[in-house]
């Protein structure tokens, strides 16, 4: 059944307000419906079966509250030296509050609290604020708190966790330009209309039929004065046209595969916009300096036209070609016969599963997180977590050359839609709205995360002989967020499983980003009439904070190596292979690659809690599939400089300090040179033997698109995995505990004995309006504004990147 028990404005993250987008079409700050209707601020769904539990803590990692947003940007508000103004009627010039988030304890407070007599540890508030009202706009992240606010609250600049002195970003695109792309494209309209198969007299023709976007994050030149100039390149691309349906319209979200091949390079440094200008235009690889010189071009007779990628079916996401054989027939499903088995606190967003139990929360910047996840009544995991998701672009054009997303710049709460049920996750999924605060609004997205248990369609173990059989089923506990951030759909697992792992999994679809295929075949293929399909890696960053029987701990790698012996027992030498046991003793060794064959075991260790048989209990890191501990091709990117540090390696471990929360900032993409949070800084020279310990993984894919990526990238191939086991954690293996296996005993041909071990069979027949689901009932996200705070009139307010 699909159920949804969380309070909808429950959990609460951020969402950017007035960063860029990367399509230009996102609707700007301040955008606000234009009629509102009544929607219910808390949804619980009492017809299913979902057993409780208490959790043994609050969650002091819990997001931010309606009450305590509203309450933190109020506080903000009256602070005179700050000189806010309300975001709906900020301009440019004004200083506005972009995001307010949980800020975590520290990690010593926590453990105080979570493992004794230790207070509840105070909660505290990051606000990012966004400062226009100055030549020289920044934006900047301020510490709030304690909250609720009171009289003995305070606020100033988080500093502590970030590498810049006064936490600040420089912001150098404050001041929208998108006017600058138009006036230009119309000075040059004759040219469009006859390269790109357009037809445009006027602005609205040009803003119906084109969408004009490009680099991220923006260029920074030194002129031949030494002066910095801040550069952007911006593409054509066509917008696809809106087509009837049934009972309302449709808008197929294929524009990045409608790249035109036409380009225009701008200077837009410093904020007086009369001293902006076009540098230059690209088409054919070619580069114009002037709009004059590109027309003289274009009207030359050698001048050589190249086909523009045009919309059509192709680009659609309906079933299309012939019917596969018996498709039309329901396909298998997953049931659920025996109701919920885990158990959930939902005002604490405690879970209990088998022998494991954790705590969920929900940020802004990164979605969902988990902590405190213990294992037979034993932390082993403090915090795990997304840090960042770069998607790193090149090509032959400058756009896909410039194009390195820092997607937390645009964040993952905001976009963790609603899961559709039956299809995203299973109809009996229990559902958690997931909720972020930005602009001074907060919204929620009604089944932003779904946990459920399922079978693996494989057993976890199994064993025959000449006399009997033995299988054990194979069952996971999953949590599960979806956030579409732009053309990307991103899938985000933390599977459970019964032998004590935990594995860490993200996939990729929807729709790529493809370059103009002119000149462009050492970056891709050509895959449609004008189309290339541009090559680009994802990196998605992971912190774990492993406390293996407490926080003193150490990596080590246990290294099988070839090697020429002799024995005792042989004359000469025999060629054979060993395992070393080393040590990562310091930072200065913590950035780390996956070996050749895979010939290291990765393992966290407490060497001061050995098992039984002298070996220390520890957990083993491995990759589980796809891309899973690649890093970025470029480790010396011209585009992300020195905010890209955690991406330049698979792996890395560090000493865990409470001023290192995040490997990445989402401001970062402001200013790459000069980054918030600089993860190479991180790596100080610690030592790192028997010391709370911190590692970093990357998952991704290096993604040359093919002809099987139209119209959207499939999850198959698009994906990566990390799997965190117990290594010698405990003396046998664990899922043995589970009633859900069977061994039959069998003698001459016939069965003598069948053990099932009390686990119960199910029985009777399927209600099939108890695994059903209305498509109908699909809703979108529900909003509450801030400031001024109107917690009554909660209104419908969805939106996306594209």
């Amino acid at each position: 059944m699909w159920s949804s028990t969380l309070p909808l404005l429950a959990l609460l993250g951020g969402a950017l307000a007035l960063p860029n987008p990367k399509i230009s079409s996102i609707r700007r700050p301040g955008w606000r419906p234009n009629a509102r209707r009544d929607l219910p601020t808390d949804s619980t769904d009492t017809s299913s079966s979902s057993p409780s539990t208490t959790a043994p803590k609050h969650n002091i990692w819990n997001s931010l509250s309606n009450d305590e947003a509203a309450d933190v940007i109020g506080f903000l508000h009256s602070q005179d030296d700050l000189n806010l103004t309300a975001v709906d009627d900020a301009g440019a010039w004004d200083n506005t509050i972009l995001v307010v988030d949980i800020l975590p304890p520290n990690k010593t407070d926590a453990l105080g609290y979570l493992d004794g007599d230790g207070e509840k540890p105070d909660r505290w508030a990051v606000a990012s604020l966004l400062f226009g009202a100055t030549e020289e706009p920044y934006a900047q992240d301020w510490v709030v708190g304690p909250i609720p606010i009171t009289n003995d609250s305070m606020y100033y600049p988080y500093t502590f966790g970030t590498h810049s002195p006064d936490a600040k970003i420089r912001v150098y695109d404050i001041d929208g330009h998108y006017g600058l792309f138009t006036d230009t494209a119309l000075e040059m309209k004759d040219i469009i209309n006859d390269l790109l198969n357009a037809t445009i007299e006027s602005e609205e023709d040009l803003e119906n039929t084109f969408d004009i976007w490009g680099i991220d994050p923006l260029w920074h030149e030194t002129d031949e004065n030494g002066n910095d100039r801040v550069i952007d390149w911006v593409g054509f691309w066509r917008i696809p046209p809106t087509l009837e349906m049934n009972h309302g319209s449709i808008n197929f979200d294929g524009e990045t595969l409608l790249p035109q091949g036409l380009y225009m390079q701008f200077d837009i440094t410093g904020r007086d916009k009369s001293k902006w200008s076009l540098m230059g235009i690209l088409y054919g690889d070619e580069y114009y300096k002037s709009v004059d010189e590109f027309r003289s071009a274009w009207q030359s007779s050698g001048f050589e036209k190249y086909t523009p990628n045009m919309p059509g079916s192709w680009i659609e996401t309906d079933r299309t070609g012939k019917k596969l054989c018996l498709e039309d027939e329901a396909p298998p499903m997953s049931v659920q016969p025996g109701g919920q088995r885990f158990k959930i606190d939902e005002d604490n967003k405690y879970v209990e599963w088998m022998d494991f139990t954790f705590y969920l929360t929900f940020t802004r910047d990164t979605g969902m997180r988990l902590y405190d996840i213990r294992y037979k009544g034993q932390r082993i995991i403090y915090e795990l977590g997304l840090q960042e998701a770069i998607a790193h672009y090149a090509g032959n054009d400058p756009v896909q050359s410039g194009t390195s997303y820092m997607d937390t710049f645009y964040g993952f709460g905001p976009y963790a839609f609603s899961q559709v049920p039956g299809y995203d996750m299973p109809l009996y999924a229990h559902c958690v709205n997931t909720s972020f605060h930005a602009s001074e609004v907060s919204k929620s997205h009604r089944c932003g995360i779904s946990i459920f248990e399922a079978d693996l369609n494989h057993p976890i173990q199994r064993h025959s002989t000449s006399s009997y059989v033995s299988v054990t089923k194979g069952i996971a506990l999953t949590v599960r967020s979806i956030s579409t951030v732009g053309n990307y759909d991103y899938n985000f697992d933390y599977n459970f499983y019964m032998d004590g792992t935990i594995e860490t999994v993200v996939r990729a679809s929807g729709y790529i980003q493809s370059a103009y295929y002119a000149k462009n075949d050492e970056y891709g293929y050509h895959i449609h009439d004008g189309l290339s399909g541009s090559m680009h890696d994802h990196a998605l960053n992971y912190k774990v904070d492993f406390d293996i029987l407490g926080t003193n701990n150490t990596l080590v790698k246990h290294v099988i190596e070839p090697i020429e012996k002799s024995y005792k027992w042989k004359n000469g030498t025999r060629n054979t292979m060993h395992m070393v046991r080393k040590e990562v003793e310091s930072e200065d060794d913590g950035k780390m690659n996956w070996s050749a064959n895979a010939q290291e075991q990765v393992i966290i260790v407490n060497k001061d809690a050995p098992n039984k048989f002298g070996e220390p209990r520890g957990y083993k890191i491995m990759p589980s599939r796809g891309g899973a501990g690649m890093h970025l091709t470029i480790t010396n990117s011209s585009n992300l400089l020195n905010a890209a540090g955690f991406a330049t390696h698979a792996y890395y471990v560090t000493k865990q300090k409470d001023s290192e929360l995040r490997a990445s900032n989402a401001w970062n993409d402001y200013d790459t040179a000069n980054p918030l949070v600089n993860f190479d800084k991180f790596f100080d020279g610690e030592k790192l033997v028997q010391e709370d310990l911190v590692m970093w993984f990357n998952l991704g894919m290096h993604h040359v698109p093919h002809t099987g990526d139209l119209p959207n990238t499939v999850f198959t191939t698009a994906q990566g995995g990390m799997i965190l086991a117990p290594h010698n954690y405990l003396l046998n293996d664990p899922s043995r505990q589970s009633s859900q296996q069977i061994r039959i005993d069998y003698e001459g041909g016939d069965v003598s004995d069948v053990y099932t071990f009390g686990s119960q069979q199910a029985t009777g027949q399927i209600d099939l309006t108890q695994v059903s689901w209305d498509p109908t009932t699909y809703g979108g996200d529900v909003a509450v504004r801030k400031f001024p705070y109107d917690p009554q009139n909660p209104f419908d307010d969805t939106e996306s990147v594209v």
